[in-house]
């Protein structure tokens, strides 16, 4: 009698240990904890190269380059030349634009803007009557102002696209310039871009102020 008394205490008091166990266990538990919604994030740039093409002739190439080497650190990008071009030619504009941080994967980002290019435009500001066309300085303070946009974004249906910028023409004038002033501004613009948005809707992934110079 006595060793079944002892037997049903021990399993009473199992049994409470590990109801308590339990009931511990529930209350660590973390409620589960949802995720904010990810965010559009600008994109990662340290080499921008704009490139002028003589229309007249394909040999005939100016260069302008920016470079940030640390990517999205205390640098920013850097500009490292100056836009020299001639008087009265046509030069069509393009770009080179990579993620070289890591020197064995490049990326272009050029390539993903085109991907994305219904979410980016390019803006640009110049001196005041320094292209015979487009006339005027630029669309970066007014989106409606003259830029001759070569290209399209994937909206485009019988050509109503938006512009985007990564081609674009330009006629210097016949008047020499020294010291003068090209900006382009690259903006990020997810579920902002329409005909209308200008240089200040959406993020801007990068904004570079070159001296120009037309001889």
């Amino acid at each position: 009698m006595n060793k079944f008394r002892k037997y049903s205490l021990l399993v009473i008091l199992i049994t409470a240990a590990s109801l308590t166990g339990c009931k511990d266990d529930d209350d660590d538990v973390t409620p589960a904890v949802t995720a904010p919604p990810m965010e559009n994030e600008e994109e990662v740039i340290t080499d921008v190269k704009l490139i002028f093409t003589n229309s007249a002739d394909a040999n005939d190439i100016v260069e302008a380059r920016a470079q940030d080497p640390d990517g999205e650190g205390v640098q920013e990008l850097a500009i490292l030349d100056t836009i020299k071009l001639d008087v009265s030619k046509t030069y069509v504009l393009t770009y080179e634009i990579l993620n070289a941080l890591d020197a064995n994967d490049v990326e272009n980002i050029g390539d993903e803007i085109k991907e994305e290019d219904d979410e980016h435009q390019i803006f640009y500001s110049f001196s005041n009557n320094a292209f015979a066309n487009p006339t005027g300085n630029g669309n970066i303070d007014n989106a409606a102002d003259a830029v001759n946009y070569n290209d399209e974004d994937s909206e485009a249906q019988d050509g109503s696209g938006n512009p985007v910028g990564l081609s674009t023409t330009w006629t210097t004038s016949a008047t020499q310039l020294n010291g003068g002033n090209f900006t382009v501004r690259l903006q990020h613009q997810p579920d902002v871009k329409t005909s209308s948005s200008g240089s200040n809707d959406g993020d801007t992934d990068f904004e570079l102020p070159f001296v120009l110079s037309i001889q």
